[in-house]
């Protein structure tokens, strides 16, 4: 029995949608090279799926500019010209912008300004000091974010300073029982330029007394 006639619309089940394009893809791509081998013809043919995917065949003994150029020769048709066109007037807008901006910039570093007009230099500046107010919150939070790394760093050498002399004192005293020993502070005590005070004990001798 036969095969029935497939009838000509969209396969709505996306499995066999895909399925049925993977055969008829093959079975096209099989038929231009055939006509390739056997009749020496030159074929390109460029498929894209439903998954935007592209699909290419283009015979061996050809490329697909020689073919397009084949195309526009034999047809008496110009493809690139519309899209040369619109290159061209895509570029005098980038080209005319890159003016601007350079002009703009000019204008920030306090050259080109003998053109500008009262209201517009007024506005220039106001771009200028708006820039300087942002610069100058970024370098303060930059500048806050340095002190409370310091700020740590000496709270850790603080720590474990304290811990060596607590270390040291209870080795001295296990060596040799007849010593006293006290702290000896050093007198200096360091008030940070960055607005706070050294929370904990500075360097400290140990000074040993006999009994």
């Amino acid at each position: 029995m036969g095969r029935g006639k497939m009838e000509m619309k969209r396969i709505e089940n996306a499995t066999n949608r895909q399925v049925t394009f993977s055969k008829r893809r093959n079975g096209l791509f099989k038929k231009a090279r055939e006509l390739t081998i056997l009749c020496d013809a030159k074929v390109s043919i460029l498929i894209c799926s439903s998954t935007a995917k592209a699909h290419e065949y283009i015979s061996p003994s050809t490329t697909t500019k020689q073919l397009l150029d084949l195309y526009q020769k034999t047809l008496r048709v110009d493809l690139w010209s519309s899209h040369y066109e619109k290159m061209l007037e895509n570029l005098g807008a980038v080209e005319q912008v890159n003016r601007i901006l350079k002009k703009q910039i000019r204008q920030r570093m306090g050259e080109s300004l003998n053109d500008l007009t009262l209201e517009e230099l007024t506005g220039l500046e106001q771009d200028i000091l708006d820039g300087l107010k942002i610069i100058r919150e970024c370098k303060d939070q930059v500048l806050a974010r340095q002190i409370n790394t310091f700020k740590r760093k000496v709270r850790g050498v603080q720590k474990e300073n304290k811990s060596l002399q607590d270390g040291f004192m209870i080795n001295a005293k296990e060596e040799d029982p007849h010593y006293e020993y006290e702290l000896v502070d050093n007198g200096e005590h360091c008030d940070s330029d960055f607005g706070f005070q050294n929370e904990g004990p500075g360097i400290f001798a140990l000074r040993l007394q006999p009994n």
